[in-house]
């Protein structure tokens, strides 16, 4: 297994996020299906990287950027996950190792809200200790086991 890192994204990053966003199978797999356009994606990357309750974060491995995590923080302290796993990085469980090295960077709890027919997110979410809280409208709300009241 090779070495996995997570970078702050960065400005430069907006081409490639914007890409793996609007990748057809990413966007089915999504919360939100639509296509994102240019201008709505770089207002969207500048306030997150302004954000100071956001976590925008870039996975790399062999220095070749593999995907991207966000994690905001939720009122109360608890932090909810989001990632995609770049098109030509998937089916190597690079997304569970993503997740998992985001979440021991985490304090607090976790929660990640993930579509229903997305198998691949839903056992990302249990295999990093995420465990199912609730069903509501198509998606799944996983939380961290231990960490809520």
């Amino acid at each position: 297994m090779s070495a996995l890192r997570l970078r702050p994204a960065r400005a430069a990053d907006s081409a490639l996020l914007l890409a793996w966003r609007n990748d057809p199978l990413t966007r089915a797999a999504s919360v939100d299906t639509a296509e994102v356009a240019l201008a709505d994606h770089e207002r969207w990357l500048a306030a997150s990287l302004a954000n100071e309750g956001r976590r925008l974060l870039v996975a790399e491995e062999h220095a070749q950027a593999v995907g991207s995590l966000r994690a905001d923080r939720l009122p109360g302290g608890a932090w909810e996950l989001s990632w995609t796993v770049a098109p030509h990085a998937r089916g190597r469980g690079l997304g569970q190792r993503m997740v998992a090295l985001l979440a021991q960077e985490l304090e607090g709890p976790l929660v990640a809200r993930v579509r229903a027919e997305n198998i691949a997110s839903r056992r990302i979410a249990e295999a990093c200790g995420l465990v199912l809280f609730s069903s509501e409208g198509g998606l799944l709300e996983f939380r961290s086991a231990d960490s809520w009241p």
